[in-house]
């Protein structure tokens, strides 16, 4: 999955308020557009951190439409939510995947958590054990 959402940017009292219409708790705003975007980028993961923290299903990003733009999650967040997506459709504990990797669980517990900081490396090879592939795109190309 691309793990970059669009959002929709309304002119407010001098600035410009953001949400998304996949994720309705990632609410923010700017002074500027550009703060907005920046602000929502930010927003983003934390209301998605919070999907992963109460256990439920990431939410596919939608189609961009017309006046839309669209938000890329840090890649280091990204792939913590692909390794969540890919343990769930698995049925992969966090107990196996520890032990498939010869790690704690604590710190499977860490490597899913996207409020924690982790090498993007260790994260890649939790999801290659799953037979998944992290790919980074470069969406303006």
């Amino acid at each position: 999955m691309r793990y970059a959402y669009p959002c929709v940017l309304t002119p407010e009292g001098g600035g410009f308020l953001v949400g998304f219409p996949e994720v309705p708790e990632a609410l923010t705003e700017g002074a500027t557009r550009e703060e907005a975007l920046v602000m929502a980028e930010d927003a983003l993961a934390v209301a998605l951190a919070g999907y992963v923290h109460l256990g439920r299903d990431i939410p596919q990003p939608g189609k961009l439409e017309p006046g839309q733009e669209l938000v890329p999650l840090p890649p280091v967040v990204a792939a913590k939510l692909a390794l969540y997506t890919a343990m769930r459709a698995q049925g992969v504990t966090k107990v196996a995947l520890a032990e498939r990797l010869g790690l704690s669980e604590a710190a499977v517990r860490k490597l899913l958590n996207p409020d924690h900081r982790s090498q993007i490396g260790k994260v890649d090879a939790a999801l290659r054990l799953l037979g998944r592939t992290l790919v980074l795109d470069d969406m303006a190309a």
